[in-house]
């Protein structure tokens, strides 16, 4: 992308689309270092945000604009975002950009570029209805595809915990604190209210952990997002917002309090560790309900999820 851009014009030229606020500003952040010395401009126009600020980024002239779809798509519309000179489409998470939640916009948006745009379509997982649902903006592409079985990540150890009941994984969790908090770890459950309900149970019991989630204000989003990076905050419980494409390098250690309801999401949550080839652990907190859905799993990654060892901090 950045080798398409004439930095010589004031306009842009590329547009990257990613289905949450955090990943569009991280691809903003890549972006710029880079094209550090190339003289690169790029705008992350997200929502939560100042529409005025959009307005007057974009009327400066940005070469590059990394988004959300609903925020482009308003720029779009309200004649700020000029599609004129875009020579560069690229779905980041593709197969979460082109689900039902963002389809028509993402569609909406493909109708304002010039038609000669370049479509690049990313994602670790890009299931078969997905990949043909690419057919309809572009023109005999490039595959380059993994296979499945390939896309399990070296380095990451993966093992369950039989929990038994939903109500003992609360007291497993606090077993395991100590270890979360070796470096850095991240704490998946499926719903915005489970995350409250767990970031709250754990205060109580006098744990520091930090919680982010879709309905939080975008300020408070930032500022907890930034503590994390910073390794400010230890441990950080989340809902899938922060399960596709977001990096803290220091992130060892994932735990799946809930099993994903979409088994794409499984390999992104997990994938939150091990970056850059380090090392990285995830633990899956396993009902009697859940043992189904775990194999299910590990037939779908040709893996092998094994039980939990004792030691688990060695391994960390």
């Amino acid at each position: 992308m950045l080798e398409v851009i004439d930095t010589r014009k004031r306009e842009t030229q590329a547009l990257i689309l990613s289905p949450t606020r955090e990943l569009a500003t991280q691809i903003q952040n890549v972006v710029r270092a880079l094209g550090d010395y190339m003289n690169v401009k790029c705008h992350a126009c997200v929502g939560g945000k100042s529409v005025g600020n959009d307005i007057k980024q974009l009327a400066k002239g940005e070469h590059i604009v990394s988004g959300t779809p609903g925020r482009v798509l308003d720029m779009i519309k309200r004649r700020n975002l000029n599609t004129r000179q875009i020579r560069m489409l690229i779905l980041d998470e593709a197969d979460e950009l082109l689900s039902h939640g963002f389809q028509t916009q993402i569609y909406d948006v493909y109708r304002y570029l010039p038609p000669g745009t370049q479509v690049v379509v990313v994602s670790a997982t890009l299931p078969k209805d997905v990949l043909s649902m690419t057919n309809k903006f572009m023109s005999d592409p490039v595959k380059i595809l993994v296979k499945r079985d390939e896309i399990t990540l070296e380095g990451i150890k993966q093992f369950f915990v039989q929990v038994e009941k939903e109500e003992w994984k609360f007291d497993t969790l606090c077993d395991l604190y100590d270890s979360l908090t070796i470096t850095q770890g991240v704490i998946f459950c499926n719903t915005k209210k489970k995350v409250d309900w767990l970031a709250e149970s754990l205060r109580k019991a006098n744990f520091t952990v930090v919680a982010m989630h879709g309905d939080m204000k975008q300020d408070e989003r930032d500022k907890i997002m930034n503590e994390f990076r910073l390794g400010n905050s230890r441990v950080l419980i989340s809902t899938d917002v922060w399960a596709r494409g977001i990096d803290v390098q220091q992130v060892s250690l994932v735990i799946n309090y809930d099993l994903p309801l979409d088994r794409e999401n499984y390999i992104h949550r997990i994938g939150r560790s091990g970056r850059f080839g380090r090392k990285g652990v995830a633990i899956n907190f396993v009902t009697n309900e859940d043992i189904g859905t775990l194999q299910e799993l590990e037939q779908y990654y040709s893996t092998q999820i094994e039980e939990m060892p004792v030691n688990v901090n060695d391994i960390i």
